[in-house]
């Protein structure tokens, strides 16, 4: 007999050990696929293997992967079980074919992430050299974040520097074990010239032309460094309001909105993301009802998303069917009254017509405000989840919960451990920011604000065989953000006790508490729109949104493509086949599909089969524990009426919610997801959807007006129905 064969050669060229259990594993794996549930024979399979090995290369050469896996076609295929080899050869030529289309976008994937991440991380994230290419690989990328962030240690400890390097390894491999994300800028930017960190910036609006055009200017500067900007307008004048200074009229709110709105579409938000932003006004402003059909047309403040400014006040009004009355910010007269229930109805019609505006519950907002002395929050970031003060800013980042369950229930001790690995790193992340505006950078670090969130929350429950419309489902996400909370208080007050608490403590509501804490607010839910891609689970706390879909690659490959959980049930149920999931492609549900076993059918829901109840009870018990917002949307299939809209309204209001978007399927010519137009969409015209909702793209028929690219400004080109700029790769196809 030959001697044992010891090493493999990757398809890299790295030469590393030879693990006999991960033959094993994959045998049985294709096993499983096909209904056969026998460890003990894909072991004995594994052992045949391993001798054909020995024999065949007699330990003179080192066998490649191909090689390998050719020895265990042929092993399968000998012992006469064609079910186990058909699935272990249709496997490996799917992983061929996912390995042949990251080829084609240039970029090394050296720690095995799916296509669509490694898709996102070339478009977004990857640092490329002048000539454009390419010239880092993922794990590249990470090491480049965790150095850079790990070094904030050396400014409370410069000698330790065995620690920094002990706190570098634990950042990169909780990154690289996609167990944690921050925001996009940190991502981008950590580690590079640029070197800002926060995704959420709140700026003043004062009445005056000095400071509209101050906030203005402060805008351009965050867009261009990859944050996103909200604003209140509420401070503004009324339009036709006389101006005493020039003997004018005012043009109001909503003209300046425009204003904003104009500046954003020429300024490129880090050569990467197109800049976002929160608009807010309060109900009691005079111009009120225009600012709630300002977005009727699709075309108007196409860079905001707009949220009504709801007290207490006006909703006791409209569940009294009483009057409430406008006031002017200028004079603090009052101009007008109105009956609340007609203007109530009026934002209904709206958001049920194309999802806005939201509601941003002020008064609710304000009870939890952390920082009261400091003055009162009167706007969030672009998807409403991070309330602010004037001038301060917000870093972000999320636990994937998929990543948390073990043997069928949640790993409590893993889940601590990257929570408080996550705070650490959240908080270094301050201290390594290079914010854009010195008034930006004071109040940063005098409150310390972080967002710590999940995100693969839907993936959790799938693995605990728990539906997410169920009371089970709401206890669990209950138990788990009650624990991240507690957990991430106490390992800031661990930080505190180091490095001290944030400076405007004193000024807080902690003392009283008491809590030593060394940052202002430690959670937030995020949407977590791209980081979810590169972490390959579910979005923030979202229900799954399609099951399967098809992709076609750029030679007009078919890439079917199906949530790995349930590829995984279905294999081991014996109901999968490609037919069944190209079924499930066009509609996106398997809800109705009888092949499918019922219990199979309960826990893999998406967000169009669940009752809207569910999704505003789900944001409830998460806002309990969440001490900025929680984002999420409502969705509504397109028959929905206003009365539906109206309820989720009136539920968010009595649940304690501090805010609540909607959106009816199909109610915008442009949606970022959709399940019918997946079909036949070739890869590069694929929109990629951002950590913001979905109005931010321009539409497709102001492009073509335009004939240039919204991004870099770039002649662009309409192929097949969609639109693609060959210097950038933004796209946005006929959805």
């Amino acid at each position: 007999m030959g001697t044992a064969v010891s090493k493999i050669r990757k398809r890299d060229g790295r030469i590393v050990k030879f693990k006999l259990e991960k033959i094993s594993d994959a045998i049985h794996k294709a096993a499983v696929s096909v209904g056969i549930d026998d460890i003990k024979a894909a072991e004995k399979l594994a052992g045949r293997v391993e001798k054909e090995l020995d024999r065949k290369y007699d330990g003179h050469a080192i066998p490649g992967v191909e090689e390998i896996q050719d020895v265990v076609e042929r092993v399968l295929m000998e012992a006469g079980d064609a079910s186990t080899a058909k699935a272990y050869i249709l496997y490996r030529q799917r992983r061929k074919d996912v390995r042949e289309a990251k080829s084609l976008l240039g970029v090394t994937d050296d720690i095995k992430l799916s296509y669509n991440s490694i898709k996102v991380l070339e478009r977004r994230y990857l640092r490329k050299g002048e000539d454009g290419k390419i010239n880092e690989t993922p794990s590249q990328m990470f090491h480049r974040i965790a150095e850079n962030i790990s070094q904030a240690d050396l400014i409370y400890k410069p000698k330790s520097l065995k620690e920094a390097k002990e706190t570098e390894k634990e950042f990169y491999d909780m990154m690289t074990a996609l167990e944690f994300m921050p925001n996009s800028p940190t991502l981008m930017n950590a580690g590079r010239e640029l070197q800002q960190l926060s995704a959420c910036f709140v700026l003043p609006v004062e009445d005056s032309i000095e400071s509209i055009f101050e906030a203005l200017k402060d805008t351009a500067i965050i867009h261009q460094s990859g944050g996103g900007t909200g604003f209140s307008f509420s401070r503004l004048r009324p339009k036709n309001d006389v101006v005493r200074s020039t003997g004018g009229v005012a043009s109001g709110p909503i003209s300046f909105m425009k204003v904003f709105d104009a500046a954003t579409d020429v300024v490129k938000q880090g050569g990467r993301r197109r800049g976002a932003n929160m608009g807010i006004l309060r109900v009691d402003h005079p111009d009120i009802l225009d600012f709630v059909t300002a977005k009727e047309r699709t075309d108007v403040l196409t860079n905001f998303n707009i949220s009504v400014g709801v007290t207490e006040k006006f909703m006791a009004a409209v569940e009294s069917n009483g009057e409430f009355e406008l006031v002017n910010p200028h004079s603090r007269k009052v101009v007008k009254r109105l009956n609340a229930r007609s203007v109530f109805e009026l934002m209904v019609m709206m958001a049920w017509k194309n999802g806005e505006p939201g509601i941003i519950f002020l008064d609710r907002i304000n009870r939890d405000n952390p920082t009261p002395k400091l003055g009162e929050i009167e706007s969030t970031n672009p998807c409403g989840e991070q309330p602010l003060l004037p001038y301060e800013a917000c870093n972000l980042g999320s636990v994937n919960l998929s990543k948390m369950v073990k043997d069928g229930r949640i790993d409590y001790e893993k889940l601590g451990k990257t929570v408080r690995c996550a705070v650490h790193f959240l908080d270094n992340v301050i201290d390594m920011s290079k914010f854009p505006i010195e008034k930006i950078a004071s109040m940063v670090h005098k409150n310390r604000k972080i967002g710590l969130g999940v995100m693969g929350f839907a993936d959790m429950l799938i693995k605990l065989g728990i539906p997410y419309n169920s009371e089970e489902a709401l206890r669990t996400a209950g138990e788990v953000m009650k624990f991240v909370l507690e957990e991430g208080r106490a390992t800031s007050c661990g930080i505190a006790k180091e490095r001290g608490t944030f400076p405007n403590y004193s000024k807080s509501i902690y003392p009283a508490m008491p809590l030593s804490l060394r940052n202002a607010t430690i959670t937030t839910i995020a949407p977590t729109g791209t980081i979810s891609i590169i972490a390959n689970c579910s979005s923030g706390i979202e229900p799954l949104f399609a099951i399967s879909y098809i992709r076609n690659i750029m030679d007009n490959t078919e890439l079917l493509e199906v949530n790995p959980l349930f590829e995984e049930v279905a294999r081991a149920r014996g109901f999968y086949s490609d037919d069944l999931m190209r079924k499930i492609a066009k509609r996106g549900s398997i809800q109705g599909i009888d092949e499918i076993p019922e219990d199979v059918r309960k826990i893999f829901v998406t967000s169009h089969d669940i009752n809207p109840d569910w999704h505003l009870r789900m944001q409830a018990v998460f806002q309990k524990y969440t001490d900025n917002a929680v984002s999420k949307t409502v969705n509504f299939p397109s028959d929905a009426t206003t009365k539906d809209i109206e309820q989720v309204f009136m539920l968010a209001y009595k649940l304690g919610c501090k805010g609540v978007t909607v959106y009816r399927d199909k109610s915008r010519e442009q949606q970022v997801l959709n399940i019918e137009s997946v079909n036949k969409v070739q890869v590069e015209s694929q929109p990629i959807k951002e950590d913001k909702p979905q109005d931010v793209r321009h539409s497709k028929s102001e492009i073509k007006k335009s004939g240039k690219c919204p991004e870099c400004g770039s002649k662009i080109e309409f192929v097949e129905g969609c639109a693609t700029c060959k210097s950038c790769g933004y796209s946005v196809c006929s959805v």
